[in-house]
Formats: C-alpha cells, structure tokens, sequence
C-alpha cells in the first residue's frame, strides 16, 4: 500500500511531557510557598527540637494559622478582582456578639450560630452594594464600614465582653478543641478552592480580575462577582469570629481588629496573589498562613521578640509583592 511521505509534526519537550509539565506550572507558585515553609520549620525545629514534637507547640501554630488563613481565603476572592475588605476585622468581632443575641433570644445555638453569619453577610452586601453600584473604591469603602462596624460592637456590647454560649460539646466542635480549628479550616480551603478553580463561579471571577473589560463583553455578570465576593469575605470573616469566641470562651468587642485583616491580607499576598489582581489560590493563602505561623511560633520560642516579627513580616510582602509583579512581567513577555 503506497503512502505519502508527510512532514512530521514537530514535538515540543512540553508535548512529549505534557501532563507532567502542565502539573508542575499549576502548581508552581504553591510548591515554592510550601519549600519556604518547609525550610522554615526544619530550621526552627533545629534550633529549638519542640518546635514541632510538641503537642502544645503544634496547637498553637494550628490556632494563629486557622483564623488567618479563613480570612484570607475570602480577601484572595475580592483580591483577584482588584478589591479588598478592609472591615473584615471588624465582622470577626461583630458576628460573634450577633450570635449571643440570636442565643439570648432564645434561638437554638446552630441557629444562633447562621444568625451570626447572616449579619456578617449583610455587612458584605452593604461593603459590595456602595463599591459596585455607587462606584467607591472598596478601600475607602471598607475603611468607613470598618469604623461604623467597630462603633457598633462597642455600643451594642457597652465595651464589656461577653461570654460564647453552648454546651461543651458543641463548643468543642465549633473550636475549643485544640485542632478543631485547623480542622475547619482544611475544609474551608478545600471548597474555596473548589469554587476557585473548578467552578463557573470562580473562572468568571479570575476572567473578570485578568480583564473586567473583556469579560463584561463576553457575558460575564462582573459586578454580581464583585458583590457575591464581597458576602463571602464578610461571611468567612464572621465565621472566623465566632470559632475563635469558642475557642477563647468569650466574645471581646475589641477582638481582631485590623491586625488580624492585615495578617490575613499579607497570608494572601505571601501566597501569590497580587494586590494588583488578576490571579490567586485558595491553596497559596493557606500556605502563606502557614508561613506567617511558623516564623511568629518560631520567633517565639527561639526568644525573638513581636518587633523583629514586623520587621520580617514587611519584608516577605515586599518580596513577595516584587517576585509576583516580575514573574507576571515575565510570563506576558512569553505570552507574546
């Protein structure tokens, strides 16, 4: 049987290794992270060897980890596009107290609990109503509801704390438990990253953070993303107040606060995504939790004081922030 003799197709190394390669680009950002914190407990646990052979030790990492990396979760959803909650410290400590009244009221503790979310989603939708429809800045947005949620806390709790209801089993679960946290926290990452990645909701989000232009003309509903992102940050920054009030068993109005978003946002930023926007994970956000949790844990033990903390913490989102902005440079130039 004659053939023709036909060129053949040339095969590029990323042809011939293509599941492999295309793994290892997804991944890329998110195994650098991990070899950061990696590095970072192995020298820790060398200087100090209780650093992660002790029970104590590990319960503590776990519990500054959690509450830092919720938050950044739902900051990594408006961070991609091109927003930001600065408030989100403010509903930590404002869907607790919200929770004690639903109780008080009479309300089962689980629907206390959805009580306390409700309130926290309510905050989003104001937060995501004022920014897409009156076109505010989310930053100057969120820093007014910052201090109007703030105001609220203290004057609907008179500035005294109170103390989380329920029964000790139900506070177990919700956080009293050492690695219940932790816990939580793993699944919500898992269903982040589900939406994130694996979801129209979540390839809409990071088509519209890339190029709101090009998705609004492709059909993309971007100002419904923006809004819905904003009701998930404030939800997860709820939720996250109400876990820490079961785990410290009291609810304190000045709890949170704007460390706790700035933590949160710098976990993000260490973890890949951009202020600028246009890409993140859920993934990198857990990671850069970690990251910020070994070196306060870490800096703990070996005697190091909160100050040099500051002082490496600004350094890592420096870092971080220049290696995003060249690596995006980089790949453009690939691009074209």
């Amino acid at each position: 049987m004659n053939t023709v003799n036909e060129p053949r197709k040339a095969t590029t190394p990323a042809q011939t290794s293509s599941p492999r390669g295309a793994w290892a680009s997804h991944w890329a950002p998110e195994l650098r992270i991990l070899l950061v914190a990696v590095l970072l407990a192995a020298y820790f646990q060398f200087v100090n060897h209780d650093f992660l052979l002790s029970n104590a030790s590990l319960v503590n990492l776990s519990q500054y980890v959690a509450p830092v990396a919720i938050i950044a979760f739902g900051e990594i959803m408006l961070m991609i596009g091109g927003d930001i909650d600065l408030s989100a410290g403010m509903v930590f400590a404002f869907a607790p107290f919200m929770m004690v009244f639903a109780n008080d009221a009479g309300a089962p503790m689980w629907i206390s609990v959805i009580a306390g979310l409700i309130a926290a989603a309510v905050i989003g939708f104001i937060n995501g109503a004022v920014t897409v429809y009156l076109r505010l800045p989310s930053f100057v947005t969120t820093l007014g509801t910052l201090f109007l949620i703030n105001g609220i806390t203290l004057t609907v709790s008179r500035g005294t704390p109170a103390a989380t209801p329920g029964s000790p089993e139900f506070a177990a679960v919700m956080g009293a438990w050492g690695y219940s946290e932790i816990i939580w926290t793993v699944a919500i990452a898992f269903v982040m990253h589900v939406l994130l990645r694996h979801t129209r909701w979540g390839l809409h989000t990071q088509a519209a953070g890339a190029n709101a232009l090009g998705a609004s003309e492709a059909g993309i509903r971007v100002n419904r993303l923006r809004l819905g992102n904003f009701v998930i940050a404030a939800v997860l920054a709820g939720f996250t107040g109400i876990l820490e009030s079961f785990r410290i068993t009291s609810i304190d109005p000045q709890a949170g606060g704007n460390q706790i978003m700035f933590l949160a946002v710098a976990a993000a930023v260490i973890g890949g995504t951009p202020l600028t926007g246009g890409s993140g994970t859920i993934v990198g956000g857990l990671l850069g939790a970690a990251v910020l949790g070994i070196l306060s844990d870490g800096f703990t033990l070996i005697g190091i004081n909160a100050f040099t903390f500051n002082i490496i913490l600004g350094a890592a989102i420096l870092a971080a922030m220049i290696f995003n902005i060249h690596v995006g440079r980089i790949r453009r130039r690939g691009a074209r």
